[in-house]
């Protein structure tokens, strides 16, 4: 194996921000100037730079894919499959993870202070898509003196960013790890955020989302929509093993509106905690970002010729109670992978989490992931 190269750079480690100058292009026709990005490093890049993984998180995910949490204390979100000893190993690999633009931990987003106004864009932020963050975690690779990645792996939006970097980049991936996600998001999925978006935008502290100057945010719109949109990364089978229905702390019904049932509660909490953590605005911008999210939009509709220039490998990876993004999502891309002649692997993984698995206790899941990592590589 070749010799590493020391991470004594200063671009290299923990909670690392980098402005860079862009412009950075968007499919809206808009422009990004600066362009901030915040993200970790885990790992060295060895000699020929040859060991590079960036894993790509998902709605309301971030860089800490496995240090502490900055603001919750809580351990990386995928700290089951990033670290010593594991799949995803930095002994092993050089790993990056950088928030995506939009979000609101430190990369570029509506939070994020406009140049030409000295305040905060708000809603004057350009809209984003999928392809444009892909392309802004291009310009931190750039930046990095990152040519070609090993992997590139997320699930859920993550997976969405996988698989769009074959797509935009094919001269980039080596291999690409897709789990729960999806080719292009359905009515239904865009129907659920389009609650989560009203039940923001109805309360009344967005104020059309200039809510920064006074703090005093829409906390309650955005906990609701954490409630419904949490409902389908869970499966009826999980809720009703964990929960059931029984009462909150309580031998009666009241007869009421509190939450009488232990899942009310959970949801509540589920609700109240995100806001402590999140950007309602940022909420907006992502979910819009993953409605318009369609793959084979810019190649006539198909699939496969979305992935022909690619000479990628492929992994991909569904759960059978995962009904947000269902195991037939998961088929029509390796469907249209094989037609375009790609190298793809597909397994249906069996969990009572629901879309949710990725992130939980999973086995099975370390081990198709690190199969296929150690599969492609001498």
């Amino acid at each position: 194996m070749a010799s590493a190269l020391l991470p004594d750079d200063s671009r290299f480690g923990l909670r690392r921000q980098v402005r860079l100058p862009g412009p950075l292009r968007l499919d809206s026709g808009a422009a990004l100037a600066p362009v901030d990005i915040a993200y970790e490093t885990y790992g060295a890049m060895n000699e020929d730079k040859s060991n590079v993984i960036l894993i790509c998180h998902a709605l309301t995910g971030d860089q800490y894919v496995a240090s502490d949490h900055p603001i919750t204390g809580k351990p990386g979100w995928w700290w089951r499959m990033v670290g010593e000893g594991k799949p995803i190993d930095p002994a092993r690999y050089f790993i990056v993870c950088a928030n995506v633009i939009g979000s609101c931990m430190g990369s570029s987003g509506p939070a994020s202070v406009d140049p030409a106004s000295n305040a905060p864009y708000a809603m004057r932020f350009p809209v984003l898509t999928i392809a444009d963050m892909v392309r802004a975690q291009a310009m931190l690779l750039d930046h990095l003196g990152v040519g070609r990645l090993a992997a590139v792996i997320g699930g859920s939006m993550g997976g969405m960013q996988a698989l769009s970097w074959p797509t935009i980049f094919p001269d980039r991936v080596e291999s690409c790890v897709v789990i729960a996600s999806t080719a292009r998001h359905s009515a239904q999925n865009i129907a659920f955020h389009e609650v989560g978006r009203q039940a923001i935008m109805a309360d009344p502290n967005w104020r059309g989302g200039d809510y920064y100057a006074d703090a005093q945010v829409p906390s309650a719109g955005l906990a609701v929509a954490r409630m419904a949109a949490h409902i389908t990364y869970l499966s009826e089978a999980g809720l009703t093993e964990k929960f059931g229905r029984r009462l909150q702390g309580r031998d009666a019904k009241t007869f009421g509106f509190d939450a009488d049932f232990q899942v009310e509660s959970y949801l509540r909490h589920q609700g109240l905690s995100f806001v402590e953590r999140f950007d309602a605005n940022s909420y907006l911008y992502i979910t819009r970002a993953m409605d318009y999210y369609d793959i084979a939009e810019d190649h006539g509709g198909s699939l496969a010729k979305a992935f022909a220039p690619s000479k990628a490998r492929f992994c991909l990876v569904s759960f059978d109670t995962d009904w947000l993004y269902p195991t037939a999502e998961s088929r029509a891309i390796v469907h249209a992978l094989n037609a375009s002649g790609a190298q793809a692997s597909f397994v249906e993984l069996s969990s009572p989490f629901g879309h949710d698995a990725f992130l939980l206790e999973c086995p099975e899941l370390n081990r198709v992931v690190d199969g296929f990592l150690k599969g492609g590589r001498a």
